[in-house]
């Protein structure tokens, strides 16, 4: 089905185009709001995603990938308006690997804590992992990352919030 409905989409058909992306359309807008803080801005967002990934669907690899493809793109439309409005933070260039063993994001931790306390790369890999429930091989592939910097920003995300969350305790 999602094959059939990609085809048509790739053929021009806007009304598939719009069955297709209605199945993501709620992902989107969390995901955008995420970033921005802001319905406005948020619906705007997933706007410039309908457009842009209608405009490019033919550059879309296989229908299994439409997911992470309009989430990659989402992230960037996120970026490009923070960006506008002067508040994100670059990627940091130094990897460091980690041997610290995977450990569960606590739920007391709110979002938007999480996003106050992060990079913009952190951001990324700590709302695709656990709030959007993506393995860290489709985090690494969304981001256009290798796993094992996917995984050296994320230890280093936890690391970060385990010690925002310790200071928080002993206040």
């Amino acid at each position: 089905m999602l094959e059939v409905l990609v085809k048509r989409v790739k053929d021009g058909d806007a009304e598939a185009f719009a069955q297709l992306f209605a199945q993501y359309e709620v992902d989107l807008y969390k995901m955008a709001y995420v970033y921005v803080g802001n319905e406005a801005d948020a619906l705007d967002i997933v706007q410039e995603v309908a457009y842009r990934s209608f405009k490019y669907i033919h550059s879309l690899q296989g229908a299994t990938y439409i997911k992470t493809w309009l989430m990659r793109i989402a992230i960037n439309c996120a970026t490009d308006v923070l960006k506008k409005r002067g508040n994100i933070m670059p990627y940091e260039e130094d990897f460091e690997e980690s041997d610290e063993p995977f450990e569960e994001l606590p739920e007391k931790w709110a979002l938007e804590d999480v996003m106050t306390k992060l990079t913009k790369e952190e951001k990324d890999v700590i709302l695709l992992r656990f709030y959007q429930d993506h393995t860290l091989q489709q985090t690494a592939a969304i981001l256009q990352l290798k796993l094992g910097t996917t995984k050296t920003i994320l230890y280093r995300a936890l690391r970060k919030l385990r010690q925002v969350l310790e200071q928080e305790v002993q206040e």
